[in-house]
């Protein structure tokens, strides 16, 4: 059992309209965290008792720090939003199962918010890295994305990269790939695993689910698999314990 603990706030900045780069101090989550996770982040506010998960970004093990990346979507990350460094968060993870490395050639599709987790993930993966991050229209952790693999863009309206989506990139491109990984709506990731399942592609999504009280206990982020749960009995898993992370041909869009 993960134990909940204090980070403290190192830096806290908005990147773009109402997506925030939060910053924390915690050796013990650092240490132990990986891309496609994410952390239970606790309000100070006690009306809010659920926590908000929150993906990890990056993950600064030498120096103990770990990166958030949100979008405030109500008054839990509305709350995260006001921080300032020195302030204290309570936190419980790493939670979940992240996403599983190897060295191949590896496409990594994100989109909105679904951007963050692939920046640590693009790191980590020792092959070569194609990124292809989807935008509304405002671009975030560009940057990031440019210095861990090659980067295309998509924008809804056209104003960066290539109007359309994440697919209309790997199409247009020609981008080839032994293995995809995925995070962002469930829109975006039923038409992934339709395209990787066509084309024969070994594919991992990354499922965004409202989560209650994130270590699997209360049933409130089950998704519909193929298989029967070992847990439930039915064709469900829950996503904070068993995903965030899943292969395609596991669950159901």
């Amino acid at each position: 059992m993960k134990n909940r603990e204090f980070a403290v706030v190192l830096d806290q900045k908005e990147i773009a309209c109402d997506i925030y780069s939060l910053w924390l101090l915690t050796e013990k989550t650092a240490e132990q965290a990986g891309p496609g996770q994410f952390l239970s982040v606790y309000c100070r506010d006690g009306s809010r008792l659920l926590p908000r998960p929150l993906s990890i970004c990056e993950v600064d093990r030498a120096q103990g720090r770990l990166r958030l990346v949100y979008r405030t979507a109500g008054r839990g990350t509305e709350e995260f939003s006001h921080l300032k460094a020195g302030d204290r968060l309570e936190i419980l993870g790493p939670l979940g199962n992240g996403f599983p490395l190897g060295d191949g050639r590896a496409l990594l599709l994100g989109g909105g918010i679904g951007i963050p987790p692939m920046v640590q993930l693009a790191k980590e993966l020792k092959g070569e890295v194609q990124i292809v991050a989807g935008y509304r229209d405002e671009l975030f952790l560009k940057e990031e994305l440019e210095a861990a693999g090659t980067l295309y863009i998509a924008t809804e309206d056209g104003s960066a990269g290539i109007r359309g989506n994440v697919l209309d990139v790997v199409r247009e491109k020609h981008l080839s790939a032994e293995v995809i990984y995925a995070c962002g709506p469930r829109p975006m990731l039923a038409a992934v695993k339709e395209y990787a399942e066509k084309e024969g592609i070994l594919c991992y999504l990354s499922m965004e689910e409202r989560m209650a009280c994130g270590i699997g206990a209360c049933l409130a982020c089950v998704c519909r698999t193929k298989e029967v749960d070992g847990h439930t009995n039915v064709h469900n898993k829950r996503v904070c314990k068993d995903g965030p992370v899943f292969l395609s041909t596991e669950v159901e869009l």
